[in-house]
């Protein structure tokens, strides 16, 4: 079969190895592709390999020789899935391949904005603890974790590795989720989102980014928040209402850390990029060595299956 890779760039940038792919047909590898050259490049293949080329219903169309969509990622809004199960083309994608990433990216936002650590380095280097009289010196209030109220919205993979180390660290612990959780560890309370949205002093967003959910941080929601509450997203930018949340921010209503946004790369002018009291960092909470590996490792293993004639992490049926 020939197998082409659109954007295998991000997946890998040079750190991995391509071979167990390669080993499974004529592979073809590009480290973008643009959306006019997609059909050119995957006019003769059996199996296609997209991150965040998309492959909409157009160019599903023009490629009759087409049997497999693999998406490396776990979303797979870059493909019309309607449109591939009308011409048989199965479509799988890689769940549950980083979560200890993703939660430790959160953490690291958390402890990014308790603990200062970057601003006293900096005030370290220029020459400021040098001059000081005491042993030691702060720039900022310095907070324990433990004892703060963490709420997590959304209870899947990522939410519950978060619940994990929030627990871990002493916290007290609110969980949403669409459905009401029960058997829940005694650390750890469900309760309705607008609960947790007025109690918790740190929340961390992990649900899907569906109608029910887009924008569902907004102006209205942000009013519920404890003041200096840090808002954490690293799910889907579109959680969020970004000109909603910049308002609140340059308020000083609170604080917000997030690893995603609503369009990426974002436009000079995101409000977000200009907004007083947040921390962006550039999608890169799934990208440890150890995450990217074992993505890469399921997309082999998916095309091996299909191969085989047992389709797993399918999601067109």
């Amino acid at each position: 079969m020939k197998i082409v890779v659109l954007d295998g760039y991000t997946l890998n940038p040079g750190d991995l190895d391509w071979q167990g792919l390669q080993a499974l047909g004529e592979c073809t590898i590009y480290d973008h592709t643009l959306a006019d050259e997609v059909v050119a490049r995957c006019q003769d293949a059996q199996i296609v390999l997209t991150n965040k080329t998309p492959l909409n219903a157009q160019t599903l169309s023009q490629l009759p020789q087409l049997t497999y969509i693999g998406v490396l990622a776990t979303g797979t809004n870059v493909v019309d899935i309607a449109c591939a199960s009308q011409h048989g083309v199965r479509v799988t994608n890689i769940p549950a391949y980083g979560p200890d990433a993703v939660a430790q990216m959160v953490f690291a936002h958390i402890l990014h904005h308790h603990q200062q650590v970057a601003l006293h380095d900096q005030a370290v280097k220029a020459g400021q603890w040098s001059r000081n009289r005491d042993f030691c010196f702060t720039l900022s209030p310095l907070t324990s974790l433990k004892g703060l109220t963490l709420g997590v919205v959304g209870y899947g993979d990522i939410g519950q590795q978060v619940v994990n180390l929030g627990a871990a660290f002493g916290m007290k612990v609110l969980v949403t989720s669409a459905k009401p959780k029960t058997g829940l560890p005694p650390s750890i309370q469900w309760c309705e989102r607008d609960i947790l949205l007025k109690q918790a002093d740190i929340i961390s967003l992990h649900c899907p980014l569906t109608a029910a959910t887009q924008y569902m941080i907004n102006r209205d929601s942000l009013a519920l928040l404890k003041p200096g509450c840090l808002l954490v997203n690293t799910a889907r930018g579109d959680l969020i209402n970004e000109t909603d949340l910049a308002q609140w921010l340059n308020q000083n209503n609170g604080f917000a850390a997030v690893d995603v946004l609503s369009t990426e790369p974002p436009s000079p002018d995101n409000p977000l990029l200009s907004a007083a009291n947040i921390t962006i960092t550039p999608h890169i909470a799934w990208a440890t060595l150890q995450a990217r590996q074992n993505l890469l490792n399921i997309a082999v293993d998916n095309v091996k299956q299909f191969q085989q004639g047992n389709v797993v992490n399918c999601v067109n049926g």
